[in-house]
C-alpha cells in the first residue's frame, strides 16, 4: 500500500507540513525509518530525532516544527498512530469455518460467519455469535455466551455461564471463569465455599496473556466497558472493574473490591479486599492500597499514601546514611554536652 502525506492527513484529520506529495509505504520507529516510510514522535524527548532520522515523514503533535522535514500535525499523535497502523496493516478476515476437528456440544449455537479452529471445545448451551472467532484449544463451558465480533486466542477458557460481550479480545491463556478463592476456616479446615455465580464481560474489553478472572461466589464478577486488562493479572470473585479502566501486568485485586470509571493501576499493585476506588483514581506501580482511594486521587507505596507524600518519602532515602552518621554525631555531642553539665554541678555542689 502507498498513500500521498495529503491522503494520510486527510485520513487522521492532520495538516501536512512540506511536500504532501510524497509518497508513503510503511511505517517504522524514528531510529528505523528510511525513505518511504513514515514514523511518529508522541513524546516530547524524542523531538530532537528529528534533526537524524531519515523518515520521509514525521507524524507530530500540533506545535511541533521542524526546518526541512515533511510532517503531518495532529492533535495526538499516538491516537493518530493506532489509526494509521490500522490503515497500512488491517487485521486479516478470517474465512467463516467451523473445523470438523473442534467438538460442539448438542445444543449450542454457532452462528454461521463464526470461525471455530481445531481443537475447540463448545459446550452444551453455549452460543457464538456472528464472526467471533475462537482459535486451537479455546474452552467454552456450557451456557456461555460469546458475542459479535469477539476474538479468543488459543488455550482460553472461558467457564460455564459466564458472558462475554461484543468486540472482546482474550489473549492466549487467559481464564474467565474459574472458581473464586473462597474458603471457611482459611488455615484450619478450609471448607470450600462453592462459587456459583459468573464472570460478566462487557463489550469492547481487552484481556491479556495469562489473565484470570475468578467467578462470583453469587452475583457477578463484572469487568465493564472498554476496560483494558494487561497480562498476568490476577481478578478476584466479585471484583467490579468500572468503565474505561485500565490494569497494567501483575496487579492483583482481592474479592469484591470495585473500581470506579477510568481507574489506573500501575504494575504489580495489590488491592486488598472491599475496597472502592474512586473514579479516575491512580495507583503507583508496587502500590499496597489497603484503604479506599477517593476519586481523582493519585496514591503509591506500600502501604500506599498520596502520590506526594510517597514522592518526598522516597527522596529522604538516598540520605538516610548521611542522616544517620548526622543523628549519630548529634547523640554523641548531647552525650558529652550532658555529662559535661553534670560534672559542672558535682563541682559546685
Amino acid at each position: 500500500m502507498k498513500k500521498s502525506l495529503d491522503e494520510i492527513a486527510s485520513f487522521l484529520g492532520g495538516t501536512v507540513v512540506g511536500d504532501g506529495e510524497i509518497l508513503i509505504e510503511s511505517i517504522r520507529g524514528i531510529d528505523e525509518a528510511g525513505p518511504g516510510e513514515m514514523t511518529f514522535i508522541a513524546n516530547a524527548q524524542y523531538e530532537k530525532k528529528l534533526l537524524t532520522t531519515k523518515a520521509s515523514a514525521v507524524l507530530v503533535s500540533r506545535d511541533t516544527e521542524s526546518s526541512g522535514k515533511n510532517l503531518i500535525q495532529v492533535d495526538d499523535p499516538y491516537v493518530a498512530l493506532g489509526s494509521l497502523l490500522s490503515l497500512f496493516y488491517p487485521e486479516e478476515k478470517e474465512a467463516p469455518v467451523v473445523s470438523g476437528q473442534a467438538v460442539i456440544e448438542e445444543g449450542a449455537e454457532i452462528a454461521p460467519s463464526a470461525t471455530i479452529y481445531p481443537g475447540v471445545y463448545v459446550g452444551r448451551g453455549a452460543r457464538i455469535d456472528a464472526r467471533v472467532v475462537l482459535y486451537p484449544g479455546v474452552f467454552i463451558g456450557r451456557e456461555v455466551v460469546v458475542g459479535e465480533d469477539s476474538v479468543l486466542y488459543p488455550n482460553v477458557a472461558v467457564y460455564r455461564r459466564c458472558l462475554i460481550g461484543k468486540r472482546v479480545i482474550v489473549h492466549a491463556g487467559a481464564v474467565v471463569g474459574s472458581d473464586g478463592f473462597g474458603f471457611a476456616s482459611p488455615g484450619q479446615e478450609n471448607v470450600k465455599i462453592p462459587q456459583i455465580g459468573m464472570v460478566q464481560i462487557d463489550d469492547d474489553v481487552e484481556i491479556g496473556s495469562n489473565t484470570t478472572i475468578d467467578r462470583a461466589t453469587l452475583g457477578r464478577t463484572w469487568i465493564q466497558r472498554g476496560a483494558k486488562i494487561d497480562n498476568l493479572v490476577q481478578i478476584a470473585h466479585n471484583v467490579v472493574v468500572g468503565e474505561m479502566s485500565v490494569i497494567v501486568s501483575q496487579v492483583g485485586i482481592s474479592g469484591s473490591t470495585q473500581l470506579g470509571r477510568s481507574v489506573i493501576l500501575g504494575g504489580q499493585a495489590g488491592l486488598v479486599g472491599h475496597l472502592e476506588i474512586g473514579d479516575f483514581a491512580m495507583v503507583g506501580a508496587q502500590s499496597g492500597v489497603h484503604e479506599d482511594v477517593k476519586a481523582h486521587t493519585v496514591v503509591s507505596g506500600s502501604p500506599c499514601m498520596p502520590h506526594r507524600n510517597w514522592l518526598r518519602s522516597m527522596s529522604c532515602i538516598p540520605r538516610l546514611p548521611e542522616m544517620r552518621t548526622s543523628l549519630n554525631g548529634l547523640v554523641k555531642r548531647v552525650e558529652t554536652l550532658e555529662k559535661h553539665c553534670s560534672l559542672k554541678k558535682e563541682k559546685e555542689t
